[in-house]
């Protein structure tokens, strides 16, 4: 199995950690775009179902003998989350509001994706898989740096002011750092390194942005779900990222 455990680690934890956070508290700030959930039949039973395949999923992909099995459960819980957001989006295509939750959830499903690429005895199909995995998240990062262009203000609010030499300058630097990731992800030159960094980054998000508005604000919910949000997409960029070639 062509992947790092630190990574499978950091990815299932964040998994099981989403799913826990949703099941405690059920409502908007917790479950964001996913409340669409809510409005199909039996949509309570649904989703706690499906948070239950993320927590079980997220767990089973920490052993060698079950990863296999759990990455199947994380792709189609994924695959599902994704889905959840496209009615807002056909809804009203023109409002970008709708679109950031939906490539979140999707970054979700790129990692999945790898991690099953990596699993296969298959070395094309494994190679195919990975590339589809790599694409994803180069789509995601596109998406990634227009939201942080379209909500700059609400970026630039998020950087803690300690942090020298300004709030602006970070939340310039980090779109930047956003569209040049896409760009060499998805054309695949230097793209192992650009995913890395992007990991990395990400990974500063969650230890700099959310730990310390956590320890402030435990009490909020939305900070326990974007926390939770960030670890997991960093975990799908690292398994992404052991796909890159």
């Amino acid at each position: 199995m062509k992947t790092s455990s630190y990574g499978r680690i950091l990815f299932g934890g964040a998994a099981a950690l989403c799913g826990i956070i949703a099941l405690m508290w059920w409502d908007a700030e917790t479950w964001q775009a996913l409340r669409e959930i809510w409005s199909v039949p039996f949509g309570t039973a649904i989703g706690g179902c499906l948070m239950a395949g993320e927590i079980s999923g997220g767990m089973a992909i920490q052993f060698a003998r079950t990863v296999r099995p759990a990455s199947i459960v994380l792709i189609v819980v994924y695959g599902l989350f994704s889905l959840a957001c496209v009615p807002g989006i056909a809804a009203a295509p023109a409002m970008y509001e709708h679109y950031p939750s939906f490539f979140e959830q999707f970054a979700a499903f790129s990692g999945a994706i790898a991690l099953y690429a990596a699993t296969g005895a298959n070395a094309a199909r494994g190679k195919a898989l990975g590339r589809l995995a790599r694409l994803g998240l180069g789509a995601c990062a596109v998406s990634f740096g227009l939201t942080q262009i379209v909500y700059f203000r609400a970026t630039a609010g998020l950087v803690p002011k300690w942090i020298p030499p300004g709030q602006i300058f970070w939340a310039v630097l980090t779109t930047v750092a956003f569209g040049l990731a896409a760009i060499a992800i998805l054309v695949n030159r230097r793209a192992r390194l650009a995913t890395r960094l992007l990991t990395l980054m990400l990974a500063l998000f969650g230890v700099l942005v959310w730990i310390p508005r956590l320890i402030a604000h435990p009490e909020t919910h939305s900070n326990w779900s974007e926390f939770g949000l960030t670890v997991l997409i960093t975990g799908a960029a690292w398994m992404v990222a052991e796909q890159s070639h």
